[in-house]
């Protein structure tokens, strides 16, 4: 059953470990009541892809996943004629003598001969309730497909040409997330609901360690959240999202860390800044500097 409040979509959430603040909340409840596509724009890492999947889990829905990517065509994303079963039924039918070309070509292009894709598979009637389509990082693929997805959006149907319009009897719930190397056409986006996901504050990151990493302790988490706050008001290259929050934290607590110091943070960087030229910004004083700072303010 889909949220019938606001604070009932809070609560579908946090009960699959997702922290959102209420305006998140907000469009996610109002995406679900309004039956219209809810889309994500935001840095990488900062959580858009988790709410999907907190979705489908908190409303026990199957999560059908499109990876989008450059050259994403109809044929992977929708569906396509399994060319191969289809030469064979021609080539048995010509053995027995039944190559009626009209019966042939009839049966050829039927549903049996169908290979779904997720966008096909999430207009399907599921047993649990419409699924959760994830539509990730739409601006990796090509501004045609943007333009294919336009029927899907507005009336969530697909047109086959050899079967015809096949809709859906109940809209799946679409998420479509951006990481905004490119913007996304106009059109897709007043079919959908808007929102930005922007780094989570101190106190929000916070719990999100506590949820996902419980692992850690207190003083830890507390100091990890100050450091990657910190980091995010340097001029980087990429600001670590919550992503790599949770990865560095996680490797802490492979070296049995409890607290921060200058040594285990030069020597797992890694896990949290991804280009060298960032990495180059924080020689080791620096780092010296930026993990007193941290437990200053962890203390606070």
């Amino acid at each position: 059953m889909t949220p019938d409040s606001l604070e009932a979509a809070q609560a579908l959430l946090a009960g699959a470990d997702y922290v959102a603040g209420r305006r998140l909340a907000t469009a996610v409840f109002l995406a679900l009541q309004l039956r219209r596509p809810l889309f994500l724009e935001g840095e990488a890492g900062v959580g858009k892809t988790e709410l999907a999947k907190a979705l489908a889990a908190g409303l026990g829905r199957e999560l059908i996943r499109l990876q989008c990517y450059e050259g994403l065509d109809v044929a992977s994303a929708v569906y396509e004629w399994n060319v191969q079963r289809q030469m064979v039924a021609i080539r048995l039918a010509e053995a027995s003598g039944r190559a009626r070309e009209e019966a042939l070509e009839r049966d050829l292009f039927s549903p049996a001969y169908l290979v779904k894709r997720p966008i096909l598979r999430a207009l399907e009637p599921a047993a649990g309730g419409a699924p959760v389509l994830l539509i990730d990082e739409l601006d990796r693929a090509d501004e045609p497909f943007e333009a294919y997805l336009l029927e899907v959006l507005s009336d969530f149907q697909v047109t086959i040409p050899e079967l015809g319009t096949i809709r859906a009897d109940e809209p799946p719930i679409v998420v479509i997330t951006s990481n905004r190397t490119r913007e996304i056409h106009d059109a897709v986006k007043r079919r959908c609901l808007y929102h930005w996901v922007d780094y989570p504050s101190a106190e929000r990151e916070l719990e999100i360690l506590r949820r996902k990493a419980p692992g850690a302790a207190e003083r830890l988490s507390r100091e990890v959240v100050a450091f990657v706050q910190r980091l995010r008001g340097m001029d980087l290259y990429k600001a670590p999202g919550v992503a790599e929050t949770l990865d560095w934290t996680r490797a802490l607590l492979l070296l049995d860390a409890i607290s921060l110091d200058p040594q285990a943070v030069s020597d797992t960087l890694g896990a949290l800044l991804k280009y060298q030229d960032d990495l180059a910004r924080l020689p080791r004083e620096e780092i010296a500097a930026l993990v007193e700072d941290a437990k200053a303010r962890a203390a606070a």
